[in-house]
């Protein structure tokens, strides 16, 4: 019997919801090790985040995600997983790119929890 891993994610920042082209990058992990000898590592912290590419419709929450610095954000795969992140806010540079009519966004934040 076959399994659905892939295809369209639903995402929600602070109850709105997006609409997300292509799909959606959460860590699966809040840390990255590093063996140091054989057996023996070490770890450091990595920032929690996701990533999306966006559709820039008419109703896109500009305002909302430019100006959050304290969001949730909800992303649904569709295998049935779902990532939450709070304490979010947009990072790097997100622009409108008007040939394809999308955003790339990427969010960091205080805690990336799976579910």
């Amino acid at each position: 019997m076959g399994q659905l891993v892939a295809g369209t994610a639903y995402v929600k920042v602070d109850g709105t919801q997006l609409t997300v082209s292509g799909g959606a990058e959460a860590p699966l992990m809040g840390v990255k090790r590093e063996t140091v000898y054989p057996g023996f590592f070490k770890e450091e912290e990595l920032a929690a985040y996701l990533k999306m590419t966006t559709i820039f419709a008419q109703d896109f929450p500009i305002k909302t995600l430019t100006n959050g610095r304290d969001m949730t954000v909800t992303c649904e795969f569709k295998n049935g997983k779902v990532y939450v992140l709070a304490g979010a806010y947009l990072v790097d540079e997100p622009s409108a790119k008007g040939d394809d009519g999308t955003v790339e966004l990427e969010f960091n934040g205080t805690k990336g929890t799976w579910r």
